[in-house]
């Protein structure tokens, strides 16, 4: 029987705040958006936006990872709070006063991107404080779920706030979520903290982590895994207004529609590890078992030559991989040790997100040429390939733990 990490006192009082964090996020990174395309209508401009709010990512997680083992997560989050409600409040105001431009856009996404580059480590780094053992991919499913309900529900705020105010409302709002977040987070005293230790320079715990991941069986296991979870599902969903366009030749109503599938596809996989026991076996059974799954519907995507077909596709294609993504980072958690869990968890964050984009770019390419079709059906045969290579290796995870069976 699983282990609710609602149960646990000090998760239960941090969800919230979790709750509001998510939302505010979405609602700010969906303003951005609307905002590159009310400056300047051009996609071109809308996809640098969104580029900066993810390139800090790559640099400075690994920075926030060390810190993150160094310092109280929980204060860590206060931080990222403040930082992320000024920056909305920034946007609010600048909108209130004539003053938004282009090249305040492009400066409030840099911002962004550091403060979720700082944000990731520090909330991955504080949830196995909040839970036991046996509650972590309870929580780690749960957190899954909030995230992936916040991408559809804050932008529909944000949306819905702006037809009926204005972007500077929008923006204040975005504002007062980071605020409440912030406000829930300052009452968990007595959470987080570590007994102080030895620091060593900051490229010296770099080095350490890099290390720890490589000298590791299991964790490269795992990391393998997140990578062709990225190459699989992942990249079908961030192609998604392409894949809609070439297959169904599907306008933008059908876009949205097919993005609230995959919304919800998200959801019930976040849901389905949020009930399973933190049992190693179990879960990498299970993560084999959805990169299957999603590689078969690659292969059959052929068959989906109607709207309702590629709906259905598109919301296992999403429920495999969030059951992917989030059980891979729920077995990080029970893998790694304490001292280096930032640090390993910020390096799985990053791979999980260089993978997908990287396969978005060869696929997207290789589409041009071959068309989804075939690039599909070749790579959903490979991920099947490939992930029963990996799970053949699965003892090098499961002999490392005395609860993996």
């Amino acid at each position: 029987m699983h282990h609710s990490a609602l149960a646990e006192v000090r998760f239960r009082r941090y969800f919230p705040a979790s709750i509001f964090s998510s939302l505010g996020s979405w609602m700010l990174r969906f303003l951005f958006g609307w905002s590159a395309w009310e400056l300047t209508h051009s996609a071109a401009w809308v996809g640098v936006v969104a580029g900066l709010m993810l390139a800090p990512a790559l640099v400075l997680s690994p920075v926030f990872g060390i810190l993150a083992d160094r310092v109280n997560p929980r204060f860590g989050l206060i931080i990222s709070m403040v930082f992320h409600a000024t920056i909305a409040l920034i946007g609010g105001l600048a909108m209130i006063y004539g003053l938004y431009s282009l090249t305040t856009l492009l400066i409030l996404a840099l911002a962004m991107g550091v403060g979720l580059s700082g944000h990731t480590p520090m909330r991955l780094a504080l949830i196995p404080l909040l839970v036991g053992r046996d509650a972590l991919p309870s929580a780690v499913g749960l957190s899954a779920m909030t995230f992936n309900s916040a991408r559809i529900v804050g932008p529909a705020i944000g949306a819905w706030v702006l037809s009926i105010s204005g972007s500077a409302e929008a923006y204040l709002l975005a504002a007062l979520m980071f605020t409440v977040s912030l406000l829930i987070l300052s009452t968990l005293s007595g959470i987080g903290g570590r007994e102080p230790k030895p620091r060593e320079p900051f490229l010296q715990q770099f080095r350490a982590g890099l290390a720890y991941v490589y000298t590791h069986p299991g964790l490269r296991l795992i990391f393998a895994f997140t990578v062709v979870n990225g190459l699989l599902g992942r990249t079908v969903i961030e192609l998604l207004p392409a894949v809609s366009g070439q297959l169904i030749a599907g306008d933008s109503g059908d876009l949205a529609v097919l993005t609230a599938f995959a919304g919800a596809g998200s959801i019930v996989g976040g849901l389905i590890v949020s009930r399973q026991r933190a049992q190693l076996k179990r879960l990498l059974l299970l993560i084999a078992v959805a990169l299957i799954i999603g590689a078969l519907v690659l292969v059959g995507l052929r068959l989906a030559a109607s709207l309702w077909g590629l709906c259905v596709a598109v919301s296992i294609l999403a429920l495999t991989t969030t059951m992917c993504g989030t059980g891979a980072q729920t077995l990080t958690h029970l893998s790694v040790e304490e001292d280096y869990r930032g640090r390993v968890l910020s390096l799985w964050a990053v791979v999980a997100m260089v993978a997908p984009a990287a396969g978005t770019f060869v696929i997207g390419a290789l589409a041009d040429w071959l068309g989804f079709i075939g690039v599909l059906t070749i790579t959903g045969g490979l991920g099947v390939l490939l992930v029963s290579l990996l799970y053949a290796r699965r003892r090098e995870l499961l002999d490392e733990s005395p609860s993996a069976s």
